[in-house]
């Protein structure tokens, strides 16, 4: 395919998408009608999408309209790039810009728009954030770093930079945890090389990593993951001392990849459905990574940012409470009910906790930290509770 012919592919799918199909659905569709397209033109449709996606409103500010084709012409003005040697050249090119389109367009106005927030959430954003809010949501407007987790189980990190490095795929140490790397080159041969079916890695963001980091593991505790999803956090705890490890998620569906993970990382999971955990007792720490906004990983799903409504984040903060109401009578006399989002949201993180400590005395929080978008990672937030009676 041309650049011209993966602009309009884009632009196909960037229609979908905004006529309320997902993000992930429009593009699988458009690639399995799209038989010609080779692995090259289906990542490089995909990264206009997403690009269009993170900007999606100062796109359209800039291209004059709502829908694909204008957002399409705003990410070239946005880009720097000139529309006409795509516009209108080549096969399957998009249809020559119109005179209208030439003078279309404006300057993106400041705050909401220019920084890409939703209107509606964008006091809560700005109120949450203060001073970090522009770099915050301009970090947002790009691409996420590709981050790996090295498995300390299988091997260091010093030999993972080697045996990547191998295969094409360059990588540096990233600070915010101590087993992550990042990836600087070569991020597309990772689902095929050496180091990940092996399991010396895995696929992970580096303030995920940390959050497990800071978790105050010991060898022969029992422990919850309670919305365990795919499972990275659940294995990252296992990498790090040899514990009981449970794993639970009110979709077991969304643990199916679990098992396969676990055994390539060469690490001994349980996973247990809602009406398994009465009988289970209780635990010496539970981790609830809780369903929440998504705030603070927005560069990799930023369909999310335009779909979030307002009642869909009142559901999301009811039901982050309900799960901390329904854990802390799981966790044993001196344990530990770690609280964690990738929101960087304080309705969603810093508000929960107090008002959850408020409500439920005497539980109370210790160790509690943010980690920020701009420092080169997903935006994340953990408090770890703790009973003041214990």
């Amino acid at each position: 395919m041309t650049p011209a012919a993966r602009v309009q592919a884009a632009i196909e799918v960037l229609d979908r998408i905004l006529d309320g199909v997902a993000a992930e659905q429009a593009l699988t569709g458009w690639a399995r009608r799209s038989r010609f397209a080779g692995s090259k033109d289906r990542a490089a449709v995909r990264d206009h999408v997403f690009d269009a996606l993170r900007c999606l409103r100062s796109c359209a500010a800039l291209g004059g309209g709502m829908n694909g084709r204008a957002v399409m012409l705003g990410l070239l003005r946005r880009e720097g790039a000139d529309p006409d040697a795509i516009f209108g050249v080549g096969g399957h090119a998009p249809d020559p810009l119109t005179e209208a389109e030439h003078a279309g367009g404006r300057v993106p106005q400041d705050g909401a728009e220019a920084l890409d927030v939703p209107d509606w959430l964008w006091r809560s954003f700005r109120d949450s954030l203060g001073e970090r809010t522009e770099e915050t949501a301009r970090a947002l407007q790009s691409r996420a770093p590709v981050h790996l987790r090295v498995n300390a189980g299988r091997t260091t990190r010093d030999k993972a930079i080697a045996v990547l490095a191998a295969e094409g795929i360059q990588t540096r140490e990233h600070p915010a945890a101590a087993m992550a790397l990042e990836v600087i080159e070569g991020a597309r041969k990772l689902r095929g090389c050496s180091a990940f079916a092996d399991g010396l890695i895995e696929l992970q963001d580096a303030a995920s990593q940390a959050v497990v980091e800071g978790l105050p593991l010991r060898d022969g505790m029992r422990v919850l993951d309670y919305c365990a999803g795919g499972g990275g956090k659940a294995l990252a705890m296992a990498a790090r001392a040899d514990i009981d490890l449970f794993v639970h998620d009110v979709d077991p569906r969304r643990m199916r990849d679990i098992p396969a993970r676990a055994d390539r990382a060469g690490i001994r999971v349980k996973a247990v459905e809602t009406s398994d955990l009465d009988r289970l007792g209780q635990f010496d720490l539970i981790l609830c990574d809780v369903p929440c906004s998504g705030s603070g990983s927005w560069r990799r799903a930023p369909h999310g940012k335009w779909t979030l409504t307002p009642d869909g984040l009142d559901r999301l903060r009811s039901t982050q409470a309900e799960i901390l109401d329904t854990v802390a009578p799981r966790v044993d006399t001196g344990g530990v009910l770690a609280y964690a989002t990738c929101s960087v949201l304080a309705c969603e993180n810093t508000e929960q906790v107090e008002r959850f400590c408020a409500r439920t005395r005497p539980w109370q929080p210790g160790f509690t930290r943010s980690w920020r978008v701009p420092e080169g990672t997903d935006g994340f937030f953990a408090a770890h509770l703790t009973r003041a009676d214990a």
